[in-house]
């Protein structure tokens, strides 16, 4: 029998590593696992705030550019308008955002950090910064950031 990728030979017996080569070669899946990688010490961080990446997110932008339309803020984060209608009304009942209907289209609403966001967003800004360093530090510096984010700029 021929050995190649797409037949690889048979473990022996003494064999204990599993072949990797074929997954781990791949841009994507290393992207994916960086990324998970990246998510769970999100989420290490930020498990005491009760609070995941994108809704993070969804509040940085929210503070950047106060009184935007939900459907802006959805698409910027490419999150589809069912889930992101959820995930405001999650920050919502936190008392983190509130929706004030929108001056332009009064069938849009127009997002808000209430006081108690904004007090919010500072701490977990703060967490969120040291995790910044952390990573960057991981991949050599802020050359490497730099070089990693121009990278990923041309797959998106």
């Amino acid at each position: 029998m021929r050995r190649n990728k797409t037949n690889p030979p048979a473990p022996t017996e003494g064999d204990t590593a599993l072949r990797t080569d074929a997954t781990t070669s791949l841009v994507g899946y290393r992207l994916r696992r960086a990324q998970l990688s990246v998510f769970q010490k999100f989420l290490a961080v930020f498990d005491e705030l009760k609070l995941r990446p994108a809704e993070f997110s969804v509040l940085v932008l929210i503070d950047d550019n106060p009184g935007r339309k939900q459907t802006e803020i959805a698409e910027v984060l490419g999150i589809k308008r069912a889930n992101f209608v959820t995930l405001v009304h999650g920050l919502e009942e936190r008392g983190l955002v509130e929706r004030v209907p929108s001056l332009e289209d009064k069938r849009a609403n127009a997002l808000h950090l209430t006081a108690e966001g904004k007090a919010f967003l500072t701490q977990a800004q703060a967490r969120h910064a040291q995790l910044e360093e952390e990573t960057v530090a991981q991949l050599g510096g802020p050359a490497a950031r730099a070089q990693l984010l121009a990278l990923l700029d041309r797959l998106i």
